[in-house]
C-alpha cells in the first residue's frame, strides 16, 4: 500500500480517495441504519433518542450534500499525497505493531482537538452560515454524517495534514483514522442510545446522547466522540437539556390524539 500510494498518479489518488470514501459513507450508514432502526429495536435493546418525526424531505437533502462531501474528500487526498510527493512528510518504512497502535491512538486524540475546534469555529456568527445547513437535521440519522456545505467539509477533512508534516506515520494508521471517524460519526449521529442504562449520561462513550443534544439545542457539545475537549472549555450540556425542547414539539401532536 505504500508503495502505491507514493508512485500512482494524483488523478488515480483522487479516484480511489472518492471510492474508499463512498464506501465508508454508505456501507457503515447502512449498518447503523440496519441496527438502530431494525435489530437492536426488535430484541428490545436501547432507544430513539429523539422521536420527532425527520423534516420534510429530509433523507434527500442529506444524502445530496453527503454526495458532495465524498467528491470532496475523496478528491482532497491530493493534498496528502501531495505533501509526499514534495517531500515535506514521509511515510514509516517499516512501522511495528506497537508503533501503529500507538499512532492510531494519537489520531484518535487528535481527531478529537481538531473536530472541536473547526466545529466551535463553525458556531461563531461569521462562519455559522456554513454549519447551519448541517443543523437541519434536527433529528439525525446515519446519513447526516456527511451533510455538509463545501466549506465545512473541506475544514473537518484536513485532519492529516497537520501531523504528517510533524512525524513519519504509518500507512495504515494514517488509513484508520477515516475508518474510526466514520464509526464515530455514525454513532453521533444514529439518533440511537447504545448504552440505555440512565446512569450512563456522562460516560466517554455516549457519544450518542451527547451529539444528539448538540442537535437538539444547536449550542454546547461541540466534541467528537469524546467529551474531554467540552469538559475542558465548559460547553458540555446537562443530560435533559434537550427534554424540554422535545416535550413541546411533541405535546400538541398529543392533543390532537387524545382528542
Amino acid at each position: 500500500m505504500r508503495d502505491f500510494i507514493l508512485t500512482c498518479q494524483w488523478y488515480t489518488i483522487m479516484g480511489v480517495g472518492i471510492v474508499f470514501f463512498a464506501c465508508l459513507y454508505f456501507v457503515f450508514g447502512g449498518l447503523n441504519w440496519l441496527l438502530s432502526r431494525r435489530v437492536l429495536p426488535a430484541f428490545g435493546y436501547g432507544r430513539v433518542l429523539d422521536p420527532r418525526p425527520l423534516a420534510p424531505q429530509q433523507l434527500r437533502r442529506e444524502l445530496g450534500e453527503s454526495a458532495v462531501t465524498i467528491f470532496l474528500f475523496g478528491v482532497g487526498m491530493v493534498f496528502p499525497w501531495g505533501l509526499l510527493q514534495l517531500g515535506w512528510a514521509r511515510l514509516a518504512e517499516q512501522a511495528s505493531g506497537w508503533q501503529i497502535a500507538l499512532e492510531i491512538l494519537f489520531m484518535v486524540v487528535w481527531n478529537e482537538v481538531h473536530f472541536y475546534l473547526s466545529h466551535r469555529l463553525l458556531h461563531v456568527s461569521w462562519l455559522k452560515r456554513f454549519h447551519l445547513p448541517h443543523h437541519r437535521s434536527v433529528v439525525t440519522t446515519p446519513w447526516t454524517c456527511y451533510s455538509f456545505t463545501p466549506l465545512e467539509a473541506m475544514m473537518l477533512g484536513n485532519v492529516l495534514l497537520l501531523p504528517m508534516l510533524l512525524h513519519d506515520f504509518s500507512i495504515y494508521a494514517l488509513a484508520f483514522v477515516p475508518v474510526f471517524s466514520i464509526v464515530f460519526n455514525n454513532i453521533g449521529h444514529s439518533n440511537y442510545d447504545y448504552l440505555p442504562d440512565a446512569d450512563r449520561d456522562r460516560w466517554w462513550l455516549n457519544g450518542a446522547r451527547r451529539h444528539h443534544l448538540h442537535h437538539a439545542c444547536y449550542h454546547g457539545n461541540y466534541g467528537f466522540m469524546f467529551p474531554f475537549m467540552d469538559r475542558l472549555f465548559a460547553t458540555e450540556l446537562a443530560p435533559d437539556a434537550a427534554q424540554a425542547r422535545i416535550a413541546r414539539s411533541e405535546k400538541p401532536s398529543g392533543k390532537r390524539d387524545a382528542a
